[in-house]
């Protein structure tokens, strides 16, 4: 039986379409395994827990490495009214030491009372409410990716006054960076922290090596002044003249805040307690101690040191400001080395491979810095996707058991805020901390609520006496940092915070809006006593382009279901082919009926889609069940030459309600080739399988599916 009928005229013949099997082995997984490695099960995420002396590079190098730019950024602020305000410097530098200690101090009690890694946002969530959550979430979110910004562009500024080539393409330096730091993470946490730990104390041992060594030149009297001792430093235009109380405690105001930027990525600790080895809340709160100590010890020495040798420093936008003793302007193509570059060139005259090897370590830690925000962004974005708050893809482990999808998007943020600021530290670090102290008054007012309600509930005396203690520590941790957040909004609101601010009002609005999403579908989806109601009818129709096995196949799968309606679909825009295809169709006395559509305007997913509707429309309560014959192949080239037609249709089909659609795959002997790789695959010996148990000594191999 062979009918025909004419809808919009439109498509062209529905070509033998094809599956979209693609191999177990492609060309693109043979890449993804060179990049990343091979894959891992979830049962070997005990496998990449953290020991202390891997977490404390992983989680502590973006505070560590502060120590290259913080100091730098202090006598930057000073510098406005002159050399002669950096006998503030050592009083600044205490200042902000404090404040680390107290954040440490303070950070050590969430890790105890919160071990899961919500840090600061499961803190002000369970304690201040859902608005007060997603506030900080917003926060951390914004400064996570400014902190990849900074130090990668710290790093590449380091690498152009090294490298002179590179003056002037510092974003594009930075830029692969990142892609390079993208790469080592998206090999899962331990590896890449392997990866970073020798780096890290390398660094470690340079600067306190360097901040020794200096100081013992200092109290023997034989340190040298630094390169920019003998120039004078003109005031900032408003600045000149002597400086009123006011204009002091404004300026001494300015510096403290940007020397704040120390304590980015101390918070990271708190969010990443599940990296940790058992004990873990023990192992972060002592990881967290240990860094405090090193961070303070290595900021102090060298704002020291700074001041005993004399440096001179002002923005690199600004040099114009820097004279010669007789007062005249400097030569053309002044170079203004960093404050660590010129410490080690002073204590080092002698030595140069110290002087070398200090810069080495400091440009390599300031990208590694990065890292920190690499594995704290992406643990934080599982635990928003989990909590509803953002998208769910963000909450799914890579192959390597690391959140690959939170890494990968960090890295396109980082990599245009670089690109929008041309890789300038001096322009990014104004919209740095702001996140940060937002994040730590949520958090320690968050912590105070949490004493206070557990001391209501706890009558050993001992334990309440713990309670108390924390909670005097949290409660002297709001008050420092409710004070330093609104020094840094006062003094750099106007020189880029508010771009931070609009920021974090950015990501607040769209984790509320994916919210009330998820709410609103969750509610769609909710089952009623409905969805147990059958169909009245079921309509199968079968897509034909030709009489061949594919099409054979998917009508013998039709009928195998029994629908109340069978018939096959032809689109018609070629009546020569179409004529060839009616004759064979009535020479095999096909059972089934076979309706043509016509399609003069040569489209094909239209025509079907609307008779589909069409039928939907005549019978509300049937179903329209569309069967699609696909070839399955082997080759990943063969993709680009089958299932193009199918892959459009089945977008616009899944639009339609009470339409379903049926892959009835038929393999082709290419797909025979995808076959042989898996089982190549299963049988191939890889490195570590006999010392995990994976292989016998006879080399037979095993899966943990074979149990």
């Amino acid at each position: 039986m062979i009918t025909t009928c004419t809808p919009e005229p439109y498509c062209r013949v529905l070509s033998g379409v094809a599956g979209l099997g693609l191999p177990p082995v492609s060309v693109g997984d043979v890449s993804k395994r060179i990049l990343v490695g091979r894959k891992l099960r979830s049962s070997q995420l005990g496998e990449t827990l953290l020991p202390k002396r891997i977490a404390l590079p992983v989680f502590a190098s973006d505070a560590l490495s502060s120590v290259a730019y913080a100091p730098d950024e202090v006598f930057i602020m000073l510098a406005v009214a002159g050399a002669s305000t950096y006998v503030w410097s050592w009083k600044i530098g205490l200042a902000v030491a404090v404040v680390m200690l107290t954040v440490v101090a303070s950070y050590r009690q969430t890790v105890h009372a919160y071990p899961s890694g919500g840090g600061d946002y499961e803190v002000a969530t369970k304690n201040l409410g859902r608005t007060a959550g997603i506030t900080v979430a917003s926060a951390l979110l914004v400064d996570y990716v400014l902190t990849v910004a900074v130090s990668i562009s710290s790093a590449a500024q380091y690498a152009a006054g090294a490298y002179n080539p590179l003056v002037g393409h510092e974003a594009t330096v930075a830029a692969c960076a990142v892609v390079a730091l993208t790469a080592a993470n998206l090999r899962g946490v331990r590896e890449s922290g392997a990866f970073f730990a020798t780096p890290t104390y390398l660094f470690m041992v340079s600067i306190m090596g360097m901040c020794a060594y200096g100081l013992v030149r200092m109290f023997s009297g034989s340190l040298p002044d630094a390169e920019s001792a003998h120039l004078e430093i003109d005031p900032a235009p408003g600045w000149e003249g002597p400086l009123s109380q006011v204009a002091l405690m404004f300026l001494l105001a300015r510096a403290f805040s940007s020397g704040c930027a120390a304590l980015t990525g101390v918070e990271a600790i708190s969010n990443g307690v599940p990296a940790f080895r058992k004990p873990k809340s023990q192992n972060a709160a002592t990881t967290l101690l240990l860094l405090g100590l090193i961070a303070v010890t290595m900021m102090m020495s060298v704002i020291v040191l700074a001041k005993e040798m004399s440096i001179r420093y002002v923005d690199p936008h600004e040099l114009d400001r820097l004279r010669t003793a007789a007062g005249d302007a400097l030569p053309a193509g002044y170079e203004q080395h960093p404050v660590i570059a010129q410490i080690a060139a002073g204590v080092f005259d002698n030595f140069s491979p110290g002087f070398y090897f200090v810069l080495a370590v400091t440009g390599v830690i300031l990208v590694l810095a990065a890292n920190t925000a690499f594995n704290g962004f992406p643990v934080l974005g599982s635990i928003l996707a989990h909590d509803g708050l953002a998208p769910r893809s963000l909450g799914s482990r890579g192959d390597r058991l690391a959140y690959s999808n939170g890494i990968v998007f960090l890295a396109a943020m980082s990599i245009a805020l670089i690109v929008v600021f041309d890789a300038e530290t001096t322009k990014l670090i104004q919209l740095y901390i702001v996140g940060v102290f937002v994040s730590f008054n949520l958090s320690q007012l968050g912590m105070i609520r949490h004493w206070t309600r557990a001391l209501q509930g706890e009558s050993d005396p001992s334990a309440r006496r713990r309670m108390v203690r924390s909670r005097a520590i949290n409660t002297f941790g709001l008050c420092l940092t409710a004070v330093v957040l609104v020094i840094v909004l006062v003094t750099k609101f106007l020189a880029g915070a508010w771009i931070t601010i609009l920021a974090m009002g950015f990501f607040f609005l769209v984790m509320k809006a994916i919210s009330r999403h998820y709410a609103r579908v969750e509610t769609e989806l909710a089952a009623d006593e409905q969805d147990s109601v059958l169909p009245t009818r079921v309509h199968a129709v079968v897509l034909v382009s030709k009489l061949h096995k594919p099409t054979l196949r998917a009508l013998a799968f039709a009928k195998a279901t029994r629908p109340n309606v069978l018939e096959g679909i032809c689109v018609s825009v070629d009546s020569e082919r179409t004529n060839q295809l009616l004759k064979e169709w009535d020479e095999r006395r096909l059972d089934v009926p076979l309706k043509v559509l016509y399609s003069p305007y040569r489209e094909v997913v239209r025509p079907i889609v609307e008779y589909t509707q069409a039928i939907r429309k005549a019978s509300p309560r049937g179903v329209v069940a569309v069967y699609i014959p696909e070839y399955v192949v082997g080759r990943w080239w063969e993709q680009l030459l089958h299932n193009q037609t199918a892959l459009r249709l089945k977008g616009r089909l899944l639009f339609s309600p009470g339409v379903m659609v049926i892959s009835v795959p038929f393999q082709l002997r290419s797909s025979a080739i995808a076959l042989e790789r898996e089982e190549r695959e299963e049988g191939r010996v890889h490195a570590g399988d006999l010392r995990r148990g994976r292989v016998d000594t006879n080399g037979s191999t095993w899966r943990k599916d074979d149990e």
